[in-house]
């Protein structure tokens, strides 16, 4: 049953069920200098609903009229002025107690749910352009037909023939992915029987990451965003083929960007990484301002101003990038935002953070979505609270930089993978390292969770090396035994207590707070190590990505060779984890509860 495209894992038999070779290119081919990123989607396409030849001919024209009176009447919609829109909405919200403003929003505002109404998922910035309860179909599309584009950032788009066509007669749970490789973005659907892919782009900069967004994600559209290594940014709509850019040429930063990723729950927000050690705050539907970001290096009795602190207060110290995080708000924050007036309009970037002096690797948002884990060349883990834009916790690598990072389905755990070979488990709650992970012989490139295979008790997760290595764990806190020497690294100071006390100094205060932020690595000895319950070595070229879907396993090559490998059957009797709704865990338990 071992072969290079099958291997046996306890759980059953994963198999190659489809490939997706990287495009041929016309002149010599070269290693690509960006490793491959996936991104994938799963859309409900509505049913169709089909009338008989006999019905037809009895409805007769009547039918016709009323379609067609359907029609407009769903054009005149359409054509209804967004501005008008805002316009409402700008108005609701200056009636309201709550400022409309566009980057954070105070916490008295997220601290007093509505318990009657259904559970939402947790906001972490304000945005006034969007209503809660406007239609998706209504939203805001990119400005650009990329099929009539006479941009030279984009040289090549090539579909398959009557993809419209193809896409309006799907039916049902779709998975879409998308890759990139070399100069080129993929979009191709999973299951498929042609493996062609849907639409091929071809760019005269490297795609180095992107991310789709599931807030905004249907039938009729899809928001990507695609980074550069140029510091472009490319808002993109594959069903409509029509893009719009950001951060044109390097305006806010010219730093190729690491990793995106949409704020949850955001039709319009998210935050791009760079290698410069920022990440900053992007809007899709604000034009790029003339911005120019701060600089901490060597800064010693500067004040700097924390505009989000309810008064303003100077700090007079050198920074550290161990401890706090250098925020740069842009001009127009927040006097000028929602108001509309020339000259004043609000613009990108919606925030600026330094975190570090050296490149920001990735970041994922916690599963409840109030905490952003980040890892940097600089060998650090770092969880950031972005509405008040501080630095919770510093965790410290054992050794080399940190190169892929994942958040449990629960929250309780964040997993790293490094230069040092090794898989390290953090526990946010009680502020250490849980276990390690010995398995990989070079650098780690990509770990994930399973999430139907993580029950709070026991979790599955799997990792992809340099060393071309797929390797999949099993891990459970209860069965890990305690190191007997605890050392400074063990102090247990909970989260609650630091983040408590910011917030009842008021969100963003700039007064330093009594728990330690940075956290050094502990030695071998204090830590338990995991083992792997399976290795299967791989023979392509260096493995850079890895995907759990429900149905399958995704891994990719550095040279986009993507495998798409079948999971095995969930027998009848077992309970897999269904994934735990977004915003649903209990913060209180997040910020001071003891793991049992």
């Amino acid at each position: 049953m071992e072969s290079d495209s099958a291997f046996v894992a306890p759980e059953g038999v994963y198999s190659v069920t489809e490939e997706h070779k990287p495009p041929v290119y016309s002149s010599t081919p070269t290693q690509p200098i960006y490793q491959t990123r996936l991104s994938s989607i799963t859309v409900r396409f509505p049913p169709k609903q089909s009338i008989s030849p006999g019905l037809a001919q009895f409805l007769g024209a009547n039918l016709t009229k009323d379609l067609k009176k359907d029609k407009e009447k769903e054009r005149e919609k359409e054509k209804e002025p967004v501005v008008k829109e805002r316009l409402l909405i700008e108005e609701r919200s200056m009636s309201s107690s709550s400022t409309p403003e566009d980057s954070f929003s105070s916490p008295d505002a997220v601290a007093t749910p509505d318990l009657s109404a259904e559970p939402q998922q947790y906001k972490l910035f304000s945005h006034p352009s969007i209503s809660p309860g406007k239609k998706k179909s209504n939203m805001s599309r990119p400005k650009h037909n990329m099929r009539t584009t006479s941009s030279t950032f984009i040289t090549r788009l090539q579909s398959t023939e009557g993809l419209s066509k193809t896409l309006a007669a799907k039916q049902g749970e779709v998975t879409f992915l998308f890759y990139n490789s070399g100069k080129n973005f993929m979009w191709v659907e999973v299951g498929s029987k042609t493996k062609e892919p849907l639409t091929r782009i071809s760019f005269s900069a490297h795609p180095t990451c992107h991310d789709v967004n599931p807030s905004t994600a249907s039938s009729e559209r899809l928001d990507v965003i695609i980074g550069f290594n140029t510091g472009d940014l490319v808002w993109f709509d594959p069903i409509s083929s029509r893009y719009c850019r950001l951060n044109k040429q390097g305006t806010i930063s010219s730093s190729f960007c690491t990793a995106v990723r949409w704020v949850p729950s955001s039709p319009t927000l998210f935050l791009v990484s760079h290698a410069d050690g920022t990440i900053i705050v992007y809007d899709k539907e604000r034009e790029d301002g003339i911005f120019t970001a701060s600089i901490p290096n060597g800064l010693t009795n500067t004040p700097h101003i924390n505009i989000n602190a309810h008064h303003a207060s100077l700090v007079s110290h050198e920074w550290d990038p161990l401890s706090t995080i250098f925020v740069t708000p842009p001009p127009w924050h927040p006097e000028a935002i929602g108001r509309g007036e020339k000259g004043v309009a609000a613009k990108n970037p919606v925030s600026h953070w330094r975190l570090c002096r050296r490149s920001v690797v990735d970041f994922v948002f916690s599963p409840d979505n109030k905490y952003v884990a980040a890892i940097s060349e600089d060998g650090c883990l770092r969880v950031i609270d972005p509405l008040a834009e501080q630095l919770v916790d510093c965790y410290a690598s054992y050794f080399g930089s940190l190169t892929c990072v994942a958040w449990s389905p629960d929250g309780r755990f964040i997993l790293t993978g490094g230069q040092d070979d090794l898989l390290t488990i953090f526990s946010p709650w009680e502020q250490r390292v849980v276990a390690r992970c010995q398995g990989h012989s070079s650098f780690v490139s990509a770990v994930a969770f399973d999430e139907l295979r993580c029950d709070g008790r026991t979790y599955r997760f799997g990792s992809v090396g340099e060393d071309n290595k797929l390797i999949l764990w099993d891990f459970s806190s209860g069965a890990l035994h305690r190191p007997k020497f605890l050392g400074a690294h063990h102090t247990r100071t909970s989260m609650s207590s630091s983040i408590s006390l910011a917030h009842r100094r008021g969100t963003g205060s700039t007064i330093q707070l009594s728990a330690p932020r940075y956290h050094p690595a502990p030695s071998r000895n204090e830590v338990s190590t995991v083992q792997p319950v399976l290795v299967k070595q791989l023979d392509s070229d260096l493995l850079t990505s890895l995907a759990f879907l429900p149905r399958a396993l995704i891994t990719a090559s550095k040279a986009g060779h993507v495998r798409v490998w079948v999971r095995p059957l969930v027998m009848a009797n077992a309970s897999p984890r269904r994934r735990h709704p977004r915003g649903t865990l209990s913060v209180t338990d997040f910020r001071g509860a003891v793991v049992p």
